[in-house]
Order: structure tokens, then C-alpha cells, then sequence
């Protein structure tokens, strides 16, 4: 691989080779990033072009590196666009922060900042029509309970 211009199309052996994954997992992703295209040749043979290995390198970032799910690059890649996810790991490569402490970072603010549901049960923990339908609940039952006595 080494002897190629770094603009030639390469076979996925190649690119599986450079991102040390097998060729499973790229022909996976094809079905679930409608942005990976190689060019299919006779055979269906797949040649991936230089944007396509950048894509792919920014996606295994993206879910390796950082932590993301299929679903979460998905949206990534629908909101910011290619050029974002390609450019992710180019700023990945620079960035002197170790694989551990980025996820350390990430799993920080992800810890700030409480899920839907997390939010909505303190919400109606806290709310006072929840407390008195507690209320009610609780005195229903002593009620209901002397009455058996």
C-alpha cells in the first residue's frame, strides 16, 4: 500500500489493512452510512476513493475513539456533513489527549447533563401534584388499613 500515490483508489483489503478492521465490518457500515460509496468495479469488486478512506477514518473515530453509536455518527453525519466527520479525525490525530482521557471527557459531560428520563422523573418527584397524589395514596392505604382491623 505504501507504493501507491496517496490519490489512488485502493481495494478494501487495503483500506481494512489501514484502519485495522476487517473487511466485514466496512461492507456493515455501507449499510448503515449511506455516505460510504465505493466505486464498484466488474465482480463487485470495491475501490474506495481518498474521500471515502477519510470518511471512514472519521467514522471509526467517531465510534472507536469517541464513544458514538451507529445511530449518533448517523446524526452527526446528517447535521454537520461529510467534511465534519472527515475533518474529526484529522483534529483527533492532533489533539495530544490519550484514547482514555478523551473518553474520560466525554463520559465527563455526558455525566452533566441528566438523560429525558433522568430530567422528567425529578420533575415529577418535585411536583406538587405528584406529592399530593403520593399523599393521597399513603392515606388511602392507612385508611384502609385501620378499617380491616
Amino acid at each position: 500500500m505504501d507504493s501507491k500515490a496517496p490519490d489512488a483508489f485502493r481495494t478494501i483489503s487495503e483500506v481494512a489493512d489501514e484502519l485495522d478492521l476487517p473487511q466485514h465490518v466496512l461492507r456493515f457500515w455501507e449499510t448503515r452510512f449511506r455516505d460510504i460509496k465505493p466505486m464498484k468495479r466488474g465482480g463487485g469488486r470495491r475501490y474506495y476513493r481518498p474521500d471515502d478512506i477519510d470518511l471512514l477514518r472519521g467514522i471509526r473515530h467517531l465510534l472507536y475513539g469517541e464513544g458514538y453509536t451507529i445511530r449518533g455518527v448517523q446524526r452527526i453525519l446528517r447535521e454537520q456533513g461529510i467534511k465534519f466527520v472527515q475533518a474529526v479525525w484529522t483534529e483527533a490525530r492532533r489533539s495530544r489527549l490519550t484514547a482514555p482521557q478523551r473518553m474520560r471527557r466525554l463520559r465527563r459531560r455526558r455525566s452533566r447533563q441528566p438523560n429525558s428520563r433522568a430530567r422528567k422523573a425529578a420533575c415529577a418527584a418535585s411536583s406538587p401534584l405528584s406529592l399530593a397524589a403520593t399523599s393521597a395514596t399513603v392515606a388511602m392505604t392507612r385508611l384502609g388499613a385501620a378499617s380491616r382491623r
